[in-house]
């Protein structure tokens, strides 16, 4: 379950297996940075990652030319549809 960011907390702690920081800490020195800068360049690079592809739907030629022609010639609204915008609250 997620937890609540705290929003005044610039702190990350978190558990670590002792071989998993070698591993962590043998990149740090290859790279000649240190440790935080090293975790929070990579797990951002990794959020990105992660959000872009969540974020983004691939679709073949086909289907992107199907997706701009409805675009381009919207279908007539049916009935559902009218009465959903018609159940709407008034903006005014």
């Amino acid at each position: 379950m997620p937890r609540v960011m705290v929003e005044d907390n610039s702190r990350l702690s978190l558990r670590i297996r002792a071989q998993d920081k070698a591993v962590l800490m043998r990149a740090v020195a290859l790279e000649n940075t240190d440790l935080t800068d090293f975790v929070i360049r990579t797990a951002l690079q990794a959020a990105k990652t992660v959000i872009e592809q969540a974020e983004r739907v691939p679709l073949s030629e086909r289907d992107s030319l199907r997706v701009l022609a409805v675009l381009e010639q919207p279908p007539a609204p049916n009935a559902r549809l009218l009465a959903a915008a018609e159940a709407l609250p008034n903006p005014s």
